[in-house]
């Protein structure tokens, strides 16, 4: 059974875990709840979804720090955006005004490979070219695929020249049976 350390009541852990505005924040708080309950990391692993490792370390952190250790730290770590500044993403806005060197339209990858350019790097992960794609506010867009037995321009047209214009046909109602009536139904008052 894992040892909790008393930095929150049981009742106080939950409150936390109710309250988060985060996922991340929620879950921590959860796992440690589950252990503080007297659950086991292997049960509280099963309920969370993380690696029974993890739990382990996030009793670690709980332990030697308390509650500000749990959630994403890494939102307050201090450090300063060093690729996706707003002066390099204003750059970007305007140089996605034009069309890719290549041609094609713009993905992530190109924004990697232009954005390596201006900042004098060898390459960047395309992940980065995601990343400043999303902080700009650009979305997925993919264009439809194209069948490759699909009929030329030329080819739909002749098709549509030569088919036969169908005239609306006028709906007939349907007629509905004359209905029954069924037998009497005995109550049991008689």
């Amino acid at each position: 059974m894992a040892v909790v350390a008393e930095h929150l009541s049981v009742a106080e852990l939950e409150e936390r875990y109710r309250a988060s505005k985060d996922v991340t924040s929620s879950r921590h708080f959860q796992a440690i709840l589950l252990l503080a309950k007297g659950h086991s990391t292997s049960q509280a692993a099963q309920v969370t979804s993380f690696g029974q490792r993890w739990i382990e370390q996030l009793l670690e952190r709980y332990n030697a720090i308390g509650p500000t250790a749990l959630g994403d730290l890494r939102k307050d770590n201090g450090a300063r955006a060093r690729i996706l500044k707003p002066e390099l993403l204003e750059r970007l806005r305007v140089r996605l005004g034009e069309p890719p060197p290549d041609g094609g339209r713009w993905t992530s990858g190109k924004v990697a490979r232009w954005m390596a350019d201006e900042l004098g790097l060898e390459k960047l992960a395309p992940q980065r070219g995601w990343e400043a794609l999303k902080a700009i506010g650009w979305s997925i867009q993919k264009p439809r695929p194209h069948n490759p037995k699909a009929a030329s321009q030329a080819e739909q047209e002749a098709f549509k020249k030569k088919s036969p214009r169908l005239s609306p046909k006028k709906r007939r109602p349907i007629r509905a049976s004359p209905s029954k009536p069924s037998p009497p139904t005995n109550t049991g008052l008689d």
